[in-house]
């Protein structure tokens, strides 16, 4: 597939610039180079980051903050580096300080929890940038206005639901997962509705979608799409960032790359094709400096490197599967990021133990069919496949059921969009799972999908807080409450990070990981999956990409304590008797 190489200027037709895309896939380099490209072209230019993960100081190397700061070497770019996890702080505490002394501690508590978790976070995003995106002022100033990471759907329809902005967080009685993000902000109620229109103004804004060549972040891609078309947000364009436009036919693992993200392509949905599509070939080295900046759009080079690289002090995925195995533990989680290859790992590590004498039971979400035939193939070892919708779909009613006894008709469309919420899907997730390990005594189970340290609380705060206001609406069930305990013991409980050695994905990661510290899980091995340090190639340009990976090889040895197992890219689909190869 022919694609045309990403042309800011073809794209900066309008004064909102918005780019989104799943973690990892480069919408913040996209965003910077574009922003540096008008800039040099003679426009006026402010961006803004929204992004808990941004690396917009690294990228520029100069400090910055929420005010904006002039960039010395682009005299006509302005970069504000907002942060939402401050923001959602101190938000927190507003909202929280007028209720303390009027409910009882542990419900105090769960509010908290309640405000603690990614919705909450998205929202005192959209509350930064909504300052930006609704001021006359930035607007008569800047040619353009840039923003690094666009609202998602959900925040959206939040936004708009009336009762979003009532007393609910002292009045809601639900349990589900979100509740109440915006009851103390109802003084913003007209600056959030203007954001939204603008958003959705053609004439105004463009999102711009930032996918990888590969099968899940166009899956995002689309799913994002949808979302925003939904709410009349249709003025998109799609960008493919890391496109392998030659290979070397002589390398096995560079003209596999190329052959994997071909066919990825050819998958690309209709609906999606339906935009503009463009995109930014694969580089070698990081986005950081202002000349790798300015190059990301029109230079390929790298600097050669010599010899393979080597990670003497690394572990192997064998090592993490002989270190569960002596240890006897019964709960194994493989937690990160969508398409780091967290269900990849989970099945190997399930395989390994078997292969070991162990009675394993693996319990995914992927409802791809090869996990399946290759488990099929091993005595006593057995899949339970958890179907997300339609676990998501059976809570949802639930809570809905016991909402509609004590709530009216108009909170009840807030419930339901709280219902959406990714926290609520965590939940559902998570219940199925505590089913599974509960009927499952004696084995191991291992699984591919883990709630985050917010659930884990949520869950337990609301298990005390209905125990509080004598209501069973989204209560915790006996499996979960058995679970729970289980998961902070490390005696029982593995929990294995998985990454890719790139910024984004481990500053997600770190993120989990500190979620994780406050809700008492202790993490003892990182996997660095995918890693082209390790692959056997003879690629001049993937020694250097290589190269590039070894900054975030030593940020995951450091924060794991040198506990970490690195797995080499591999030039075939990792499926059936393959998985075996991770091992």
């Amino acid at each position: 597939m022919k694609i045309a190489l990403y042309d800011p200027a073809e794209t900066a037709a309008t004064k909102y610039l918005f780019f989104t895309g799943k973690g990892g896939v480069g919408k913040t380099s996209i965003a910077c180079a574009t922003a540096v490209s008008l800039a040099d072209a003679g426009e006026k230019i402010l961006l803004v980051s929204t992004d808990p993960a941004s690396n917009l100081q690294d990228v520029f190397g100069i400090p910055l903050n929420d005010a904006g700061v002039a960039i010395a070497d682009v005299p006509r770019l302005v970069v504000a580096n907002l942060d939402p996890l401050t923001a959602a702080a101190e938000y927190r505490e507003s909202v929280i300080g007028a209720y303390r002394g009027k409910l009882p501690d542990s419900a105090i508590k769960n509010v908290e929890e309640q405000l603690s978790g990614s919705c909450t976070v998205e929202i005192a995003a959209f509350n930064a940038f909504s300052e930006f995106l609704t001021n006359a002022e930035k607007a008569e100033e800047f040619d353009h206005i840039i923003f690094d990471t666009a609202p998602t759907g959900h925040t959206l329809r939040m936004l708009q639901l009336p009762s979003a902005w009532s007393g609910f967080i002292s009045e809601s009685k639900h349990g589900a997962s979100c509740l109440g993000q915006l009851s103390g902000l109802e003084d913003k109620k007209e600056m959030y509705k203007k954001a939204v229109h603008t958003l959705a103004d053609n004439r105004l804004t463009t999102i711009i979608l930032v996918t990888r060549p590969e099968t899940a972040p166009i899956r995002e891609a689309q799913r994002a799409s949808h979302e925003l078309e939904a709410l009349e947000i249709r003025n998109q364009v799609l960008v493919i960032n890391g496109l392998l436009e030659t290979y070397d036919a002589n390398d096995t693992v560079e003209t596999a790359l190329f052959k994997k993200q071909q066919e990825a392509l050819q998958e690309i949905p209709q609906s999606l094709v339906r935009q503009s599509v463009t995109m930014v070939p694969l580089r070698a080295y990081n986005i950081t400096g202002l000349d790798n900046v300015r190059h990301l759009l029109s230079y390929s080079g790298h600097t050669p490197v010599v010899s393979t690289l080597q990670h003497s002090n690394a572990y192997t995925l064998s090592d993490v599967v002989d270190e569960i195995e002596a240890s006897n533990k019964k709960v194994i989680f493989t937690m990160g990021k969508g398409g780091v290859g967290k269900t990849t790992i989970a099945a190997a590590i399930a395989l390994g133990l078997h292969r070991k004498g162990k009675k394993v039971r693996l319990a995914t979400t992927d409802p791809a069919d090869h996990l399946n035939l290759v488990m099929g193939q091993e005595k006593d070892i057995s899949v339970s496949h958890i179907n997300e919708k339609g676990e998501l779909k059976k809570y949802q009613e639930e809570v809905l059921a016991k909402a509609r006894q004590t709530m009216p008709e108009d909170d009840l469309e807030y419930v339901k969009e709280d219902l959406r919420s990714p926290c609520t899907q965590e939940i559902a997730v998570f219940r199925a799972f505590a089913d599974i390990v509960a009927k499952s005594r004696d084995e191991i189970v291992v699984l591919d999908t883990a709630p985050t340290g917010h659930t884990i609380l949520l869950l337990e705060s609301t298990q005390n807080y209905n125990q509080q206001i004598e209501n069973s609406g989204g209560a915790v069930s006996d499996a979960e409450k058995e679970l729970l305990p289980r998961l902070k013991d490390p005696n029982e409980t593995e929990v294995i990070i998985v990454t890719l050695a790139e910024t984004t994905p481990f500053y997600e990661a770190k993120r989990l990981l500190d979620d994780l510290k406050r809700a008492g899980l202790a993490v003892k091995w990182w996997v660095i999956n995918a890693s082209y340090s390790m692959a056997d190639t003879k690629s001049d340009f993937l020694k250097a990409k290589a190269a590039a990976e070894l900054q975030w090889i030593h940020e995951v040895d450091n924060i794991s304590d040198g506990q970490y197992a690195v797995i080499p890219w591999k030039p075939f689909e990792v499926k059936g008797e393959k998985l075996l190869e991770l091992l």
